[in-house]
């Protein structure tokens, strides 16, 4: 069943089912009741990650306090997308708006991984899991993404599950066009790579294309962003042998 749009959607970290009553929290009574407005009986589309999609309903059971009260579910739990997404920190900004995008292109696992020459070493967790909740809730998304903790880029490599083929954006890549070296993978289980705006080091780019259960490929003639790099990959992965 596809998502419904017209409703406003909750993420809420509780077990749900029919006529559970679970309590909201600070930030979404604020949201809920003064910036929504939202009154007795009015309706939203809750969800966890984990139970699927249900119908609730909003009752006030204080001043200051609000109920989503549970009635029917809407969308069954669908099984969580198993691409892997791989990529180097950026600044806090654009790092909220390439989760948002890796969220909604169908990443199932957020994992950073620290470059020679990424930009922000410092990665607030709990910040990206939000992004990824925020964008599930804007998008019809219904499992939430797993987020990693930042490993250096050469561990991930040295533990990487080798049946996993990591698909890598090599900016050095003597060719413009994706679409061949992508439909030659024959792996059903992948991960996407994004270095950082600085480019891969080198070193790194050597130790990539020297393993075997990695690929390179281009991103075109023009030089992308990192951010744009990353939507531009995700969209030629997942039409070319991805879920779409």
């Amino acid at each position: 069943m596809r998502a419904n749009f017209r409703m406003q959607r909750l993420y809420v970290d509780q077990p749900i089912g029919k006529d559970a009553r679970l309590p909201t929290d600070r930030d979404q009574f604020n949201y809920l009741a003064n910036v929504l407005r939202y009154a007795e009986g009015d309706r939203v589309l809750v969800f966890n990650g984990r139970d699927g999609e249900w119908s609730a309903r909003i009752a006030y059971t204080a001043r200051k306090r609000i109920e989503l009260v549970i009635d029917e579910q809407t969308r069954l739990q669908p099984e969580a997308p198993d691409l892997v997404y791989l990529f180097a920190p950026l600044k806090q900004g654009r790092l909220d708006y390439m989760i948002q995008k890796a969220v909604e292109m169908g990443a199932g696992v957020l994992q950073p991984a620290l470059t020679h020459h990424t930009q922000s070493h410092k990665i607030n967790m709990a910040k990206m899991e939000r992004y990824a909740i925020e964008a599930a809730e804007q998008c019809g998304v219904l499992a939430i993404p797993e987020a990693r903790d930042p490993q250096p880029l050469a561990e991930l490599l040295n533990g990487w599950e080798a049946s996993r083929r990591i698909i890598f954006c090599d900016e050095g890549a003597q060719t413009h066009n994706p679409i061949e070296i992508l439909q030659a993978v024959t792996e059903d289980k992948l991960a996407l790579l994004i270095g950082p705006e600085g480019g891969f080091s080198d070193d790194e780019r050597d130790l990539l294309h020297s393993l075997d259960f990695v690929t390179a490929i281009p991103l075109g003639p023009r030089i992308l962003r990192a951010d744009t790099a990353a939507v531009a990959a995700l969209a030629v992965l997942q039409s070319t042998i991805g879920d779409w």
